[in-house]
């Protein structure tokens, strides 16, 4: 974004340089990346001073040239031969000194004033006319000037040129309301305001307008007002095409523009002035006197004014004539609509358009014009009509035209500001600062908050609509410290800590263990968009359609919901893998997940109904060892999974076992096993269905479970370390072969065999379990190990065959087991 240092103070009265101006935009966030210094009149005129011809005889040698004496406020007239027809005693003229350099109109080359001889009679200078200045066409004569004119005037000082500066800002997406010259001149004005220093920021005054007459209507009709909730336009009639005056166009070059005629220049001055697109059409050409907003028909044919043709979406907004489309809204114009030389009718559009519309359109087409850039981020919704009232007055005043409408103004109910509450201590806090309350409530006014209300240290608080990126308090905070400036901020001298460290289980620190932990055994991190496509949870009964936090404006279907679950991003990360020949993955992914729910719909509050929660997917495929010289490849199975899964549980502190579990009837899941602590989930883990693997053509088979991190920091902040003295005895090892029904479960076992024996059991592992006819039907076999440990002394047989009968009995009578022989 461009502006000009001339062109903005129009608007901000204050003792100012460009330099300055140049570092405290830097301060304010508006960071200056281009400052460059623009001569209006190149060369600046230098060596030109205001001079009076005292005499002005014929050449004795010429027709046509005189031989003049000049004064230029020097000690001595100077002799100077012309060749003017006009040239007389006692004009006032521009002349040019030697060794000026001037820089003619319609030249490409530098035109040096020297000393020389002309016909034999030395010239000691010349009279310019006006094309030889560079400041206008006219070559008739040399300048005629007031007789009140002072001799010895420097010509930049008296026509008043005054060079300008360019000033090249890098906006960040959300700063809209500063591409403009009124937008960066009031964000001056606050930070000059906040500083007591004597400045006035003041709009171009539009109280003078007037309606010349309503012979020339054009009647609007707003069909999609989702996309246009405001259109407002005004005829402009009887226009005279024709360059801008001077002024216009230095500014508008200035600012990087290139200046066409004086009706297209008024449009871009307005645009670049008050950051308000308009589009200016020919109202002779707009078919029935009728404009109509809607969106295009699907498959609709439209040339834009690059000549190229563009196949319309039913996602597009036209603007169209009774007849035909004219204009893709806020993006670009058609060939056939805008101003020509010949135009002398009018209509101006100024509209609020959807950013998110436009966004669309302008990304589809691959357009990226000046109106898109400011619609699709988002305009101030109260300025149409004002921006109207200044470029219909521009045209009255430089073309020539009459107003020959009343302004047309659909939905005009104006926009309210954002209301919020904004406490003083909390902006303190998050700004690091004890900031007096008198600055902060200076800041506000100078932002042209309004404190609407107040209880305590809270403020009620109001911003205007033009300031689309501060709507809570977080904003407002950043935005006060934008003005209070960051520099002011200051760092302490000390730094207070303690000297002994005790990390406190945050979920931060925890991540970073997990992560580091399933690193470390062969992991790989994935990360993945929160977004994803509402079709991945079409009919499924565990996490159904409907409890999608949908996106209002999504830019693809793709991405049109948040992810209720884990598992669909690892799903896409192993079809992308796996298509690449990389079969043998295992993989993790900590993210959130969200949900909706209706049921915890609150009036006050309207977040209740969206949940949101913390974990951890992992996810195992293909094999799980590779082939060796000493040993055959092994494929991952759902142990491979239960192994990483135990590992790290058992790294945090908790042991799985001490875990509920049952078998999850989960529609993602062939077959999976849910962990619960009391009725909290705390992970569940399984092979994945076929049916959910064929939707991302998926042949091998894929394991993986989702763990609810917010659940497993709690149990981590509830688990206690505790230290045991290592025994100075033996432990003893006993092997069980037990028979039992296919629904016993090993932690059922093993919660059985630590109740019966609390004092010698150290431990209870799983080592094989087998299923096949020739056992009973109905059955399965648990291959146990149990290891016995007395601290105080070595076991004896006894003991340990005493042991090993009660377990062994327990286990019969709970569990209905049977030792195999």
């Amino acid at each position: 974004m461009n502006i000009s240092f001339n062109w903005l103070k129009r608007y901000l009265k204050a003792d100012i340089s460009a330099e300055r101006m140049a570092d405290i935009l830097t301060e304010l966030g508006l960071e200056v990346e281009e400052f460059e210094k623009i001569e209006t009149i190149k060369g600046g005129l230098k060596g030109v001073v205001v001079g009076e011809v005292l005499t002005c005889e014929d050449h004795p040698d010429s027709d046509h040239l005189h031989i003049t004496t000049v004064d230029v406020g020097q000690e001595a007239p100077l002799q100077i031969v012309c060749g003017a027809a006009n040239c007389r005693k006692g004009l006032k003229v521009m002349c040019a000194t030697v060794g000026s350099v001037l820089y003619p109109i319609d030249s490409d080359e530098e035109f040096k004033i020297k000393r020389s001889k002309i016909r034999g009679v030395e010239s000691l200078g010349m009279l310019c006319a006006e094309d030889e200045l560079g400041i206008g066409r006219n070559h008739e004569g040399i300048m005629e000037l007031p007789a009140e004119a002072v001799v010895g005037t420097p010509a930049k000082e008296y026509l008043h040129i005054a060079d300008d500066y360019l000033i090249g800002i890098g906006l960040t997406p959300n700063r809209v309301d500063a591409a403009s010259h009124i937008g960066v001149a009031r964000d001056l004005a606050a930070y000059l305001k906040s500083r007591g220093e004597k400045v006035e920021f003041t709009l171009p005054s539009v109280d003078d307008f007037k309606v010349d007459d309503t012979s020339r209507t054009i009647e609007v009709e707003v069909v999609n007002s989702e996309a246009a909730p405001r259109y407002a336009g005004i005829t402009v009639s009887g226009c005279k095409i024709a360059p801008s005056p001077e002024w216009m166009q230095n500014e508008l070059r200035a600012a990087g523009i290139n200046p066409k005629n004086n009706l297209v220049d008024i449009t871009n001055y307005v645009l670049f002035e008050l950051g308000q697109p308009l589009h200016a059409f020919d109202a002779d050409k707009i078919e029935g006197g009728k404009v109509v907003v809607r969106s295009a028909v699907e498959g609709e044919k439209f040339v834009t004014l690059d000549g190229v043709e563009r196949t319309l979406t039913a996602n597009d907004l036209m603007i169209c004539s009774a007849e035909r489309p004219m204009c893709i809204a806020g993006v670009y114009g058609g060939q056939d609509s805008g101003i020509s030389d010949q135009t002398v009718n009018v209509f101006i559009e100024s509209a609020y358009f959807h950013p998110v519309w436009v966004r669309k359109t302008a990304k589809r087409f691959g357009l990226n014009t000046d109106a898109s850039f400011r619609f699709e981020r988002g305009i101030d919704p109260n300025i149409q009509v004002y921006a109207l009232k200044r470029a219909a007055m521009l045209m009255q005043e430089l073309a020539g035209g009459r107003i020959t409408s009343e302004i047309i103004d659909i939905n005009p109910t104006p926009a309210k500001h954002f209301e919020f509450d904004f406490s003083l201590e909390r902006a303190r806090k998050l700004i690091g600062k004890d900031i007096p309350e008198s600055t902060f409530m200076t800041i506000l006014e100078a932002l042209d908050v309004e404190v609407r209300g107040r209880e305590g240290e809270v403020l009620h608080v109001a911003v205007p609509p033009y300031r689309v990126d501060v709507q809570r308090e977080a904003d407002l905070v950043e935005d006060v410290l934008r003005v209070y400036g960051y520099n002011n901020i200051e760092i302490s001298d000390h730094v207070n800590s303690t000297l002994s460290y005790a990390p406190k289980p945050d979920k931060a620190r925890l991540q970073n263990v997990a992560s580091d932990f399933l690193t470390s055994n062969g992991y790989t991190e994935i990360m993945s968009n929160s977004l994803t496509k509402a079709s991945y949870y079409e009919g499924s009964t565990s996490y159904p359609q409907e409890r999608c936090v949908k996106i209002i404006n999504p830019l693809s279907q793709d991405l049109n919901v948040m992810r209720q679950t884990l598992m669909f991003n690892a799903l896409e990360a192993v079809e992308l893998n796996v298509n690449r020949r990389n079969a043998n993955l295992r993989m993790y992914e900590v993210g959130n997940c969200y949900a909706f729910n209706a049921e915890k719909a609150q009036e006050e509050n309207v977040l209740a109904k969206y949940e949101e929660s913390y974990r951890i997917g992992i996810t195992v495929t293909g094999l799980a060892t590779q082939a060796s010289w000493n040993s055959k490849a092994e494929g991952a199975s759902f142990f491979t999974l239960r192994a990483a899964v135990e590992r790290l549980l058992k790294r945090f502190g908790i042991d799985i076992y001490s875990l509920q579990s049952e078998s999850l009837d989960c529609d993602l899941y062939g077959d999976a096993i849910v962990f619960k602590q009391g009725p909290k989930e705390v992970l569940r883990m399984g092979v994945v269905s076929p049916i959910v693997r064929k939707k991302f053509d998926i042949k091998q088979e894929v394991y993986f479970a989702e763990i609810d991190f917010d659940q497993l920091i709690k149990m981590t902040k509830k688990a206690k370390v505790q230290f045991k003295e290592l025994s100075k005895f033996p432990e003893v090892k006993r092997d069980l072969a037990l028979l039992v029904n296919k629904s016993v479960s090993f932690s059922e076992l093993r919660s059985i065999a630590f109740a019966t024996e609390k004092k010698l059991l150290k431990s209870v592992s799983l080592f094989d379990v087998y299923e096949g006819d020739k056992l009973p039907e109905g059955k399965k076999s648990y291959a146990l190990s149990f290891i016995l440990e007395d601290k105080n002394q070595t076991l004896t047989d006894k003991q340990i065959e005493r042991t090993m009968a009660n377990l062994q009995t327990q286990l019969e009578q709970k569990a209905g087991a049977e030792v195999r022989k």
